[in-house]
């Protein structure tokens, strides 16, 4: 395996290890999972590989982190948010080099995708600051309807290897934005990026626990009656989830 880093600016954005509760950690199996360059087939990474109880581990450390996430103004949370998508636009080409490495697209479209994803980052967290309830007329004297918008709880996301960026920006940015706290499960392919952005989502000031990375097998982090999706555990409100066969099997 060649030197993986080589071509980075910033070397700290190549992580292999979980990120869980705001710390890099080891997967309870001490389990590692090759990642391949798709152009030539080289290894390029051996990272951490979770499990069920990884993913327990994460759902309890987003619980925890909801109440103070949730409680903090929007504005507070925009400004953190918005610290996220500048680091992420000034890591812009790191970041392209880090998925063209583990998933394959042209760099155009690499540097492309990362500025996109960022995007979202930018809308909500702007957004966040106008999620305005409602009073809404009655059919009856005596009646009042209103729409309280407020956040929900721990939102679980599982992204595809197509798009291994941009999707995790796209379900990430409304629900922190909202104040919910996530747990990502990134494709099995393409860990990498993910583990990048969590990085930045730390030196951005993102509180431990709100933003958890879990790589593992479909079956064991997001099987049925396991953790992310089908039967929910009890910590987990709402689940996002986009792949292939494997995660529409689960």
């Amino acid at each position: 395996m060649s030197d993986t880093t080589a071509g980075l600016t910033d070397a700290a954005l190549w992580r292999e290890r979980l990120y869980i509760d705001g710390s890099w950690t080891e997967g309870s199996s001490e389990r590692r999972v090759e990642v391949t360059d798709p152009a030539s087939g080289e290894l390029i990474a051996n990272v951490a590989d979770g499990t069920r109880e990884d993913a327990r581990r994460a759902i309890e450390a987003a619980r925890r982190a909801f109440g103070p996430w949730s409680q903090m103004t929007a504005k507070g949370r925009a400004t953190i948010l918005r610290d996220w998508f500048e680091l992420i636009c000034a890591n812009a080409e790191d970041l392209a080099t880090i998925l063209v490495r583990e998933q394959g697209k042209p760099l155009a479209e690499a540097r492309a995708e990362i500025l996109f994803g960022a995007g979202f980052i930018e809308w909500y967290a702007e957004e966040g600051k106008r999620a305005r309830g409602d009073v809404l007329p009655t059919n009856a004297q005596g009646r009042r309807l209103f729409v309280l918008k407020q956040p929900i709880g721990v939102c679980a996301a599982i992204t595809p290897w197509n798009f291994p960026s941009a999707m995790i920006l796209r379900k990430a940015a409304p629900a922190l934005a909202a104040g919910c706290t996530m747990v990502l499960k990134p494709a099995t392919e393409t860990p990498l990026s993910a583990f990048a952005l969590a990085e930045l989502a730390d030196r951005a000031g993102i509180p431990g626990g709100v933003f958890n990375v879990v790589h593992g097998p479909p079956e064991e982090i997001g099987g049925a009656r396991h953790t992310l999706v089908g039967v929910p555990h009890e910590g987990v409100v709402d689940t996002d989830a986009g792949g292939g066969e494997e995660v529409g099997g689960t």
